[in-house]
């Protein structure tokens, strides 16, 4: 049975561009620290690892998609340097972090349990991405969506 995705067309696909700016390995990395509260370039790299040219090249790019701003500060008797704020949408890509730290605990952490855990701030229960359609109802199981061409489609020739 042929299916029915292959008669639209993926070229102006969301999911593509999104990864296209969040793909790469270290990305996420990055995020995960900012939304920690590392927001400084030399603190994100020494707890990271992540090599210094990497680093300014992710950073420039978060930047550029304004996932990230740059926020200028000047320690006493030091040259004016930038530090790295969440923008709005940026925010909106807490809900993708929690996802993957998620599927992480369930089939890679160590057998003690993962290092990070995110909280509510006001009861301390461990906060989970939950996956719910537009009318309420909770959605446990990847076989109870079906996808669909949205407004944007467009209809395959050939």
């Amino acid at each position: 049975m042929r299916p029915a995705a292959l008669d639209w067309s993926i070229e102006n696909c969301t999911l593509a561009r999104a990864m296209e700016v969040l793909g790469e390995r270290w990305t996420l990395v990055v995020l995960r620290e900012v939304f920690n509260g590392v927001r400084r370039f030399d603190d994100m790299r020494v707890r990271t690892g992540i090599p210094r040219q990497v680093l300014t090249n992710r950073l420039a790019t978060l930047v550029e998609e304004g996932v990230l701003r740059r926020e200028p500060y000047r320690e006493p008797g030091s040259r004016l340097r930038h530090e790295y704020r969440l923008t709005p949408k940026g925010l909106d890509l807490w809900p993708v972090l929690v996802a993957v730290l998620g599927w992480g605990d369930r089939y890679l952490a160590d057998p003690e349990g993962s290092p990070l855990r995110v909280d509510h701030r006001d009861c301390g229960g461990e906060v989970r991405a939950v996956l719910r359609c537009e009318r309420g109802h909770e959605v446990d199981e990847p076989r109870d969506v079906v996808p669909r061409p949205g407004p944007g489609a467009r209809r395959r020739v050939g």
